[in-house]
């Protein structure tokens, strides 16, 4: 199941979908209205989100599990640094590794103090690469101690993230290249919603690539999207999320479409994440989408 995944992200078309659990004890509803879309005939595999932005949600680990039983199809299990120490990260990923939660999306995390539980604090040993280093020394048979495990755990696929946007692209590049010397196969951006911000991502992987060569291996660069439908999320996108580049064009055309209500502001803006979508598809056909659960706006794009 892994290795058809990681042959599909070097070699031909890629498409991955988000889900991010919910707060509540049952995530088969998730699986349930995936199913009945057919969404899963649309994708190559799935991802679950980690608590985000530090907000109580049902386990990413177990969700992986759950979608890979019922589809017979991988998914990224994101794993944060904010709540685990060291012994907490190996100790999850032996776990996973015996019911074949073996993909890792490995973050740093968004900071528990914008948490919905009171009082939260972050662990933070370090950023991601600390987990993509585990995975290394578990791929390798030993913990991250140095110590034998005493059974080699079944091969780790760890991914990363990287931002889609910077004001220096060279401070992508390098973060992109720590990404790889710690063993990332592949390298999901945030959002992009520009052709040409695209293409300066992927001139800048393969510079990372090349300059990583010929110690580590090569990491392929998986391209970010996710729908806008409303005026509001570009604005807050643009404002409040740093590492993304929403067009001032989007906004002023959302701007506009808002002033003629709701369904005409939906049609502009799917409409200019289709196009975005299928022009991303044929520059690099490499893509991981985010919808938020919107699985009805999912199937509209990937259909």
């Amino acid at each position: 199941m892994f290795a058809k995944l990681i042959d599909k992200l070097k070699n031909d078309t890629y498409i991955t979908l988000e889900t991010t659990p919910p707060n509540s004890p049952q995530f088969a509803p998730i699986i349930d209205k995936i199913e009945a879309l057919g969404l899963h005939n649309l994708v190559d595999a799935f991802s679950t989100t980690d608590n985000p932005l530090a907000k109580l949600k049902y386990n990413s680990l177990f969700a992986a599990k759950m979608l890979q039983d019922r589809f017979n199809k991988p998914v990224l299990a994101t794993m944060t640094m904010r709540d685990r120490n060291k012994i907490a990260l190996q100790s999850d990923l032996l776990g996973a590794n015996e019911v074949d939660v073996r993909a890792i999306l490995a973050l740093t995390g968004d900071p528990a103090n914008i948490s919905d539980q009171p009082h939260s604090k972050g662990v933070f040993e370090a950023d991601s690469t600390l987990l993509l280093d585990i995975i290394s020394a578990f791929n390798s048979g030993m913990s991250y101690a140095g110590k034998s495990l005493g059974h080699k755990p079944r091969e780790i696929y760890p991914f990363a993230v990287v931002n889609s946007y910077a004001k220096n692209p060279k401070t992508l590049q390098k973060k992109m290249q720590k990404k790889i010397k710690h063993g990332a196969l592949g390298i999901i951006t945030q959002p992009v919603y520009d052709i040409e911000n695209a293409k300066m991502l992927l001139d800048l992987i393969e510079a990372a690539n090349r300059d990583s060569l010929p110690k580590y291996k090569e990491a392929e660069l998986v391209l970010g999207i996710f729908p806008i439908t409303k005026l509001r999320t570009a604005q807050f996108l643009s404002a409040h999320v740093p590492g993304i580049n929403v067009p001032d064009r989007w906004i002023e055309l959302l701007r506009v479409a808002n002033k003629r209500g709701e369904e005409e502001e939906y049609k502009v803006g799917f409409e200019l994440s289709k196009t975005l979508f299928e022009s991303i598809k044929e520059l690099h056909p490499k893509i991981h989408l985010m919808s938020a659960n919107q699985f009805n706006l999912a199937k509209e794009i990937l259909k």
